[in-house]
């Protein structure tokens, strides 16, 4: 058995990331038990998803990441889309260059992935061309992620914001809901289905049955996030019940922005 240690930069009021995305490797272990996967969690300060506190969550990466780096992970990922999205196009490349810079003066040689970056490949990965998505953000915020996306090359046909700014709020989100608010989108233009763009929104829980009931790939931040871990880390990337990027079929893109 191989023990895989995986270092996540999260919001100091983040409780789904560390929670979904273990659960997701948990049932990666139960498929294939030759692997198995440590978690450790660096926070960075933030308790409402404003522009003003997102840019300053930013700011303390690199001092995550260099307490990650005593750790020596295998992989680290950063996992706050929005937060990185709201500093406009193109910026998961900046902030994971600079999460890189501060693991190689602490002597480790892991791979960076963002969250942000994670959802723009893990749609190019299903070969999707036009998105619909659900946010928790508020509309501007919502906007904010739209642009992102189609500034990577990503037609966003319809999006919902359930708006809600207060972070630990989005957590307690019921996944369940997911299956009445994914309705409202029109998804006849759409090739996948983004059923939580943001790591906070719990919607693991009903991946797998939205997906049964759309008939289109359906992904959210946190199963895009697994998909870069598992793919960085060379390892199948296969989650039971997750949806179908993670259905081992698929294969990595890479960074499509950076190749772009």
């Amino acid at each position: 058995m191989t023990d895989h240690h995986i270092g996540m930069i999260v919001p100091s009021s983040n409780l789904t990331m560390e929670t979904e995305l273990p659960r997701m490797l948990a049932a990666r272990e139960r498929a294939i038990p030759s692997d198995r996967f440590v978690f450790h969690a660096a926070r960075a300060r933030m308790q409402h998803v404003t522009p003003e506190q997102l840019q300053a969550m930013n700011a303390q990466a690199t001092r995550a990441a260099t307490e990650l780096a005593d750790a020596r992970p295998d992989v680290v990922a950063t996992a706050c889309l929005v937060a990185i999205m709201a500093q406009g196009p193109g910026f998961h490349c900046t902030a994971e260059d600079d999460i890189t810079a501060a693991l190689r003066a602490e002597g480790s040689s892991a791979p960076v992935v963002s969250s942000a970056g994670a959802l723009i490949s893990g749609i190019a990965a299903l070969g999707a061309k036009r998105v619909a998505i659900v946010t928790p953000y508020m509309k501007p915020l919502t906007q904010a992620v739209v642009a992102y996306l189609e500034d990577a090359g990503v037609e966003v046909v319809d999006s919902l914001s359930l708006e809600v700014p207060d972070n630990l709020a989005v957590a307690r989100l019921d996944p369940s809901d997911l299956r009445e608010h994914y309705t409202k989108l029109d998804l006849s233009g759409a090739d996948a289905l983004v059923l939580s763009a943001c790591v906070q929104m719990p919607s693991l829980p009903v991946v797998q049955a939205v997906q049964d009931e759309v008939g289109i790939p359906v992904l959210s931040a946190a199963t895009a996030t697994t998909f870069r871990i598992l793919s960085s880390l060379g390892l199948e990337t296969r989650v039971p019940d997750a949806g179908a990027l993670l259905s081992g079929t698929v294969a990595d893109p890479g960074d499509v922005t950076r190749a772009a």
